[in-house]
C-alpha cells in the first residue's frame, strides 16, 4: 500500500450547509460537482468529498447514529502562531464552532480546535519541530 490518503470523505448532515462552508473557508469545489447528492474539493495533495451520513454510513455497512467522539480529527498547518489565529478567526467567520481556543500545547507547538457544522474536529497547528504546511 502506498503511504498516502487520496480522499477523506466526511458524511454530512446537509451537503449544501456543508458546502458552503468549506467553500467560505476556501476550498476549491471540484467543477461540475455543484449537486445535493455529493460533493468534492480539491486540496493540496488529497481531496476533501462530503457525502450524506446516512448514505456513506450504508455504504461502510454501518449505523448512522455515531454520538460523542468520533476519534478523528482533521488538522491544517500553519508556518505561525499568528497564522493559527488568523485561519481560527476564518474558520468562526464560516460559521465553524469554537471548540478550544488557541494556545501553546504540550508538545511545544499552538493550536486550537473548532467543529464543522456536523461536528466534525479541526485542529489548526503551528509545529515549530517540522514544517506540515
Amino acid at each position: 500500500m502506498k503511504p498516502k490518503i487520496s480522499l477523506i470523505t466526511l458524511g454530512v448532515a446537509d451537503i449544501s450547509r456543508s458546502r458552503e462552508f468549506y467553500q467560505k473557508l476556501g476550498f476549491p469545489l471540484k467543477d461540475g460537482e455543484d449537486t445535493d447528492s455529493v460533493c468534492f474539493f480539491m486540496l493540496e495533495g488529497t481531496w476533501l468529498g462530503l457525502y450524506p451520513v446516512d448514505k456513506l454510513a450504508e455504504d461502510a455497512e454501518i449505523s448512522s447514529d455515531g454520538s460523542g467522539f468520533r476519534r478523528v480529527t482533521l488538522a491544517h498547518n500553519v508556518g505561525s502562531e499568528k497564522e493559527v489565529d488568523v485561519v481560527m478567526q476564518e474558520a468562526l467567520d464560516a460559521g465553524a464552532k469554537l471548540i478550544k481556543k488557541p494556545q501553546k500545547v504540550f508538545w511545544g507547538g499552538y493550536s486550537g480546535y473548532f467543529s464543522d457544522p456536523d461536528e466534525h474536529l479541526w485542529e489548526v497547528a503551528y509545529n515549530p519541530f517540522f514544517d506540515l504546511t
